[in-house]
This record gives structure tokens, C-alpha cells and sequence, in this order.
């Protein structure tokens, strides 16, 4: 894909595969032949608007939805469990879903509390929000004066302005899946938010 964004015959097919339908199914859905589809997508005939919309009908997709999808994207988009930076402190293994040169609205985190261990309270001036679900595991978790034990499947949501800590008192390892914004930027720089595990 050079140009997807321009590129009619190459949204065609990535709308395409979206929805799971080969060329064929998409043909017979449209009313138009499957050599239509074909030559759309190896971009060898530039259908009309009203071709367009005839095809995209039998997805249920409108001519805006279609060209504002967001196809080029240069950055790697899949992530393997040994790819993952820690960026943790001590005993607390925090994992970044990304690339610390990336400039991203949001962090997706892996973290891992050993057994009796905690965060030390963040009182740091920070914006944006913070989320997570416990994974495996219980989380003691801190918020202001609030505070709550967590089990598997439960989560939390807040401010990050307001001073948290979290602490497994469990007898196992507890495991956090965690999202934070803004999103975590390497320490020196002047946006680095302040979140429990970058300590």
C-alpha cells in the first residue's frame, strides 16, 4: 500500500476484509459482478460515485464513512510480550504496549505487583486519567481517601490529580492491565505523567 488514503480500489478491499466477505459475496451482495469488485480493487477501473455507493450499500456504509476511514498508519500496531520496554521501579514490573518515541494520546500497560508489594503514593500534579483491570490476582487500591481491595475482573477509573497507591495484599502476584493519558513519555521530558509505577 503506497497511498491508501487515495487510493479507492485499496479501501475497497481493506473494507472489504474488514467485514470478512470475500470478493464474490461482496459481487452477489452489490448486484454486480465479481469482476467489478476485481478490477476496483487492483485499481484497473475507477468505479462512479453512484457505483461506489451501490457497492458500499451492501455493507451498510455511507461515501464519508468510507473515505474518512484512517488506513495509513506507519507505526508497528501489534505488539509481542518480549517487545515490551519495562519501564517499572524495584520489584514492580510495568510493561509498555508501544514505543517510547511513538507520540500516542494514551498508554496500554502490563503491570505485575509481587506479593507485598506497593506503590509509594503518587502526589504529583498530573493530568489526564487513569484505568486498569485486575487480571490475575487482588489490588489494594488507594485513591484520595478512597479505598477499595480489588478482585479478578474488577477495575478502576480516575482523575489522575488525585494521589493514589496501589498494593497487592494478596498471596500471589497480582497482574494489572493499565491505561493511562496522557501518554507515558520517557523521564526528562517536560509531558512525563505522573503514574504509579514510573517511580
Amino acid at each position: 500500500m503506497d497511498d491508501p488514503e487515495g487510493d479507492v480500489g485499496v479501501r475497497l478491499k481493506v473494507v472489504r476484509q474488514l467485514y470478512g466477505i470475500s470478493q464474490r459475496e461482496l459481487a452477489r451482495r452489490a448486484g454486480v459482478t465479481n469482476a467489478t469488485i476485481s478490477f476496483i480493487e487492483q485499481g484497473r477501473v475507477s468505479p462512479s460515485v453512484s457505483s461506489l455507493s451501490k457497492i458500499l450499500g451492501a455493507v451498510s456504509m455511507s461515501l464519508p464513512d468510507f473515505f474518512s476511514l484512517e488506513l495509513s498508519e506507519p507505526k508497528q500496531i501489534f505488539f509481542r510480550g518480549g517487545d515490551m520496554p519495562d519501564i517499572g521501579r524495584g520489584r514492580i514490573s510495568c510493561r509498555l504496549f508501544g514505543d517510547l518515541e511513538r507520540r500516542s494520546e494514551m498508554s496500554l500497560l502490563w503491570k505485575v505487583f509481587p506479593v507485598g508489594q506497593n506503590s509509594s503514593f503518587s502526589l504529583e500534579a498530573a493530568q489526564g486519567e487513569v484505568g486498569g483491570v485486575v487480571v490475575a490476582g487482588n489490588l489494594e487500591v488507594t485513591i484520595g481517601s478512597d479505598v477499595a481491595l480489588l478482585n479478578t475482573g474488577d477495575g478502576y477509573y480516575f482523575n489522575a490529580r488525585r494521589p493514589h497507591r496501589f498494593r497487592n495484599t494478596g498471596n500471589r502476584d497480582c497482574v494489572v492491565v493499565s491505561a493511562i493519558t496522557p501518554a507515558y513519555k520517557q523521564p526528562g521530558t517536560d509531558d512525563s505523567p505522573a503514574e504509579e509505577d514510573k517511580r
